[in-house]
């Protein structure tokens, strides 16, 4: 871990740039709505877990200020939206005796479950294949510190759970300037093999055939005038202190490049450009597409 892992702030007026991250793995599970026996996931990366990403990248502890880190205005476009996942849990104790509850008496014990319960039950919910290029813009230093400590980060990093781990690679490129949305709308498809092959397919043999090369995507921007609320930004990650406020968010339609090459329906099959892994990195999900 750096000596002060916490980013410095910008000065005032400084250039922005924008971060570029491929969020892609088997599983990913995205705070939201969750309560007691149940925890949802909404159907993209949340502000919160982004940030979280970030701070575990930079090597924040969870009292840090993070303050810098929610100021960063996100973008997020759903390459490939996956499918909804549902894990069903039942935990007993090993040594048949009824559960405790959760809350705890005078001495700090918990206390147990009356009338007495032998099975406690519970519901959690992934996206499974699914991927997406989340962009965050800020000042230029600040982006730069980010995009190295994700090709470096201090602790691990997660798709929303811990058990959700990323493909590589997370940072697409180096950092960007311009606009987000101009940024979010230049990056090339990033879903899977499969996805890109069946698209191929749809376009060149449907019903009406139309170019593969390009594709419209749903993507969500931080925007102050936007039509819609989320609650998903964080006060702060300290375990006695975890809250979260609102942002306004803008839904738009971005079309962007596929990256497919040129291919006739009687030509050999083509190769489907596919994200480079890290340098010298192994990526233990490569067997599987991804």
């Amino acid at each position: 871990m750096p000596a002060d892992p916490t980013p410095a702030p910008a000065p005032q007026g400084e250039d922005q740039a924008v971060l570029v991250l491929r969020l892609a793995g088997p599983l990913q599970s995205w705070g939201d709505r969750s309560a007691f026996n149940r925890r949802d996931t909404p159907p993209q990366p949340t502000k919160s877990g982004v940030v979280g990403l970030l701070a575990a990248a930079a090597g924040l502890p969870r009292e840090a200020d993070i303050t810098g880190l929610v100021g960063l205005r996100l973008g997020v476009r759903i390459d490939q939206p996956g499918t909804l996942l549902r894990d069903y849990h039942t935990v007993s104790d090993y040594r048949g005796r009824p559960l405790p509850q959760s809350g705890v008496n005078a001495k700090g014990v918990q206390k147990p479950t009356s009338p007495a319960k032998d099975t406690h039950v519970t519901h959690r919910y992934y996206l499974q294949d699914a991927v997406f290029v989340a962009a965050v813009q800020g000042p230029a230093s600040l982006v730069a510190t980010l995009a190295e400590a994700i090709r470096r980060p201090a602790f691990p990093l997660a798709l929303g759970r811990r058990s959700c781990v990323p493909t590589q690679p997370i940072a697409l490129g180096t950092v960007r300037t311009g606009a987000l949305e101009d940024v979010l709308a230049d990056e090339p498809w990033q879903a899977g093999t499969a996805a890109k092959a069946a698209y191929r397919r749809r376009a060149e043999r449907g019903p009406d055939p139309f170019s593969p090369h390009r594709i419209d995507l749903a993507t969500t921007f931080d925007d102050p005038a936007g039509d819609d609320t989320l609650q998903d930004v964080p006060r702060s990650f300290a375990p006695r202190e975890r809250g979260f406020t609102t942002r306004r968010i803008r839904h738009a339609w971005l079309n962007v490049p596929t990256g497919l090459a040129p291919s006739t329906l009687s030509a050999a099959p083509t190769t489907i450009a596919q994200p480079a892994t890290a340098a010298g990195g192994h990526d233990p999900f490569a067997l599987l597409g991804w």
